[in-house]
């Protein structure tokens, strides 16, 4: 997410800097919501089960964690969106091409139009990248300094009326010019498929600082998506309803709700039909309920490939021997606890890259279990075991929680001391990049086709979430924007992940192959990882 090295191009789903709550109604309104999923006057309502809070619907100022994306995703379409099969989908543009990875010109759908009629345009992008790029709205997930004309910070000049970068060619097309190369996997995942293009037509008179905090992003009445919200709390509900005028279909379902629920009532709600869907990365399922949820003859289960990892990051200032975070790693039974806790759905890797990704490196062997090795590490590293590290963890994982409790016990028989901080995850998110914490950890997914973006901001120094950087990794970084063989950009990401398993800036815990579960009473959902909305309209419920 970032050029060769400092900044945040954007945080892939679940992936997620510091959250900016916007405002939202009251959480009186609750029973309301609730009353419209019953069903009444025959309409055809779907369900879906999360566990991780809202962090808000203004998409100029919320960070880009998977619920985040998603919930406005399904109003305002993003140019293109990775599908289960690992490609990229067509969403509003339906091509982009370049010749050089300096130059991305893209087409956006001649038939892409607003719910109110209005053709989607090169100026609607235009016009959400300026927004995007805005000093004042200062949006710290987003950032588009790799484009020319905008600042190393990420930002325009206040009150800028275009980008030398951005540039609008006819009402259909238009072309972005980055500083240095970037290889179109990385303008997709990074820039096109995070881009979710607001209507000019509706927003162009209000001013940078009137759009942080405009009201109208809670209620939209122009979507270029299949559904529109109604309501929400970020603690308890979205509600939405279709957008009947949607340019690739009207959706067959009337009304769609993410109900925001603790990971120990997902197992109730499916079985009760309460709940009619769960996501495999929006949805923590505590692992003691995969089975009776396997049990349930009306919900057909999934699970996805192993690409969310459960990372725990290493604030580097705070622990600056490698030797230390090492021993670690050591000292974690990690095999231990991918079976009896994650009854083996899952896979243990070092570094970021797992066996979902063409790039991944089964030579690289992880670092086994071993508390004696760990003991001699922190000899030669001086530790005297009088400090107790602070270990963040999101109270909304409960399967993580037990796991934070076993990995404290086996660090405290080698002689570190940890307190373990259990916080929800807008709390868990709001202390990223500072020296809060010693070590936190949180389901992360890196995207297997493009993991640049999230090795580069994570290992970028003071500020990011570990205060680590590598030249050896910047310079890995780099190549892998300048070549296209997989082969190629594999010895790039294991130069990446070797390095990560020596210096120990974080580590994987695991990576889950998450469950998700659907309504056999439902038609048309294609369960997975990626591009599980991106047919949403089709989604339809059996008589």
């Amino acid at each position: 997410m970032k050029e060769t090295r400092r900044k945040p191009v954007c945080l892939l789903l679940a992936a997620v800097m510091c959250i900016i709550l916007t405002g939202c109604t009251s959480s009186g309104n609750q029973a309301e919501s609730v009353q419209q999923a019953s069903g009444a006057n025959g309409e055809k309502i779907v369900n879906i089960g999360v566990t991780d809070s809202l962090g808000g619907l203004n998409t100029l100022t919320v960070d880009q964690s998977w619920i985040n994306a998603y919930a406005i995703g399904l109003e305002f379409l993003p140019l293109v969106q990775l599908n289960g099969e690992m490609n990229f989908e067509p969403m509003l543009a339906d091509s982009i091409t370049t010749e050089d990875n300096l130059t991305f010109t893209v087409h956006i759908d001649d038939k892409a139009t607003w719910s109110d009629g209005t053709p989607v345009t090169a100026q609607d992008v235009e016009f959400t990248v300026l927004k995007l790029a805005s000093p004042v709205i200062a949006n710290p997930t987003m950032m588009y300094y790799v484009f020319e004309g905008v600042g190393d910070d990420g930002f325009t000049q206040e009150g800028a009326s275009s980008i030398d970068g951005v540039k609008v060619i006819d009402d259909k097309t238009i072309q972005f010019t980055t500083k240095y190369p970037i290889s179109m996997i990385t303008f997709q995942n990074s820039y096109a498929a995070y881009l979710r293009v607001l209507p000019k037509h509706v927003l162009e008179h209000y001013s940078d600082e009137e759009l942080m905090t405009l009201d109208w992003f809670s209620h939209p009445d122009v979507v270029s998506g299949p559904f529109m919200v109604t309501d929400y709390d970020t603690n308890h509900y979205i509600s939405y309803t279709a957008n009947k005028n949607y340019w690739k279909g009207a959706p067959k379902i009337d009304k769609l709700n993410f109900k925001i629920v603790d990971g120990s009532q997902v197992y109730a709600g499916l079985k009760s039909g309460e709940i009619d869907v769960t996501h495999h990365t929006m949805t923590a399922i505590p692992m003691e309920d995969y089975e009776s949820i396997e049990a349930l003859e009306q919900v057909e289960v999934t699970y996805g490939a192993p690409v969310t990892n459960q990372s725990v990051f290493i604030q580097t200032a705070n622990i600056p021997d490698a030797r230390v975070r090492q021993a670690l790693v050591y000292a974690t039974d990690r095999q231990q606890i991918l079976e009896q806790l994650m009854k083996g759905h899952g896979e243990i890797v070092d570094g970021f890259l797992s066996s979902a990704s063409p790039y991944f490196d089964e030579s690289i062997t992880p670092i086994p279990y071993d508390p004696e090795k760990a003991k001699e590490l922190l000899a030669e590293a001086g530790w005297d075991g009088s400090k107790t590290l602070k270990f963040y963890v999101n109270s909304g994982d409960s399967t993580f929680v037990n796991a934070a409790q076993v990995m404290a016990a086996q660090w405290a028989s080698v002689g570190i001391k940890t307190e373990i901080l259990t916080v929800d995850f807008a709390t868990l998110m709001g202390i990223t990049g500072s020296t809060e914490y010693d070590l936190f950890a949180v389901q992360y997914t890196y995207a297997p086709v493009d993991p640049y973006p999230d090795v580069t901001w994570l290992l970028s120094g003071e500020g990011s979430w570990t205060g680590y950087n590598s030249a050896e990794i910047d310079e890995a970084m780099m190549v892998t924007q300048q070549v296209s063989e997989v082969q190629e950009i594999k010895a790039q990401y294991s130069i990446v992940d070797k390095k990560v398993q020596e210096d120990v800036p974080m580590f994987s815990a695991y990576v889950i192959s998450a469950q998700g579960a659907v309504n056999k009473r439902l038609t048309g959902v294609k369960a997975d990882v990626y591009g599980f909305f991106n047919n949403i309209h089709e989604w339809d419920i059996l008589e």
